[in-house]
């Protein structure tokens, strides 16, 4: 009777009570440290992001229980989408740990604009390299008549005559001006004479 009443007492329940509290905690403290331990060396590949936009670069890292983040956007190059991945790190192939964060360049909406420098007065040979250098292309090539030949008079794109700081982007197409060394020039002294020798025809004249 006494082991009976003891077993339905109050001091007994909650001390059974507790012991299962404690075996529960035990058992997901022990399932915790399984699941931990297993993953803990786990590899995951890192996916081949390239060309895709952020919304398709989002869902498959998620997939992957990976994350991403946008460094920088790169010189624009026309054989990607805008906005695409352009570059990725780590590489796709590559072996990471669950949770790892992946580094993306992305691909700008357009080139980039460039100033123009000063460049008239300058020769072709001279010109036409650092265009080309700048990243602009060498369109047509209108000739003046001038007395230097092969001097640039003019840089035009589409028409219009470019200016010194002149933005364009990159790949825009700059028409050049130059000089063909048949035109002549007077100086200012030069014409200062013509106005005296008419004066005095003038005057010799009666006028």
């Amino acid at each position: 009777m006494g082991f009976f009443k003891f077993i339905f007492s109050k001091v007994f329940l909650k001390q059974l009570l507790l012991a299962l509290l404690v075996l529960v905690l035990l058992v997901f403290g022990l399932l915790y440290w399984l699941r931990a331990s297993t993953n803990h060396d786990q590899r995951i590949a890192v996916p081949d992001l390239s060309k895709m936009s952020l919304g398709l670069v989002q869902q498959e890292l998620e997939n992957a229980d990976l994350n991403y983040v946008v460094i920088d956007s790169s010189n624009y190059n026309p054989d990607f989408p805008t906005f695409s991945v352009i570059e990725q790190n780590p590489a796709a192939g590559k072996f990471v740990k669950e949770g790892r964060k992946i580094y993306l360049v992305l691909n700008p909406s357009g080139y980039r604009k460039i100033e123009i420098p000063e460049l008239v007065g300058r020769t072709q040979r001279q010109v036409e390299p650092t265009l080309l250098a700048l990243g602009f292309k060498i369109g047509k090539i209108d000739y003046r008549d001038h007395i230097s030949s092969d001097e640039v008079l003019e840089l035009r794109h589409d028409g219009q005559t470019l200016n010194v700081g002149d933005a364009l982007r990159k790949t825009s197409v700059i028409d050049l001006v130059v000089g063909n060394g048949k035109g002549s020039y007077r100086t200012s002294g030069d014409a200062a004479q013509d106005v005296i020798n008419d004066a005095e025809d003038l005057d010799d004249a009666g006028l």
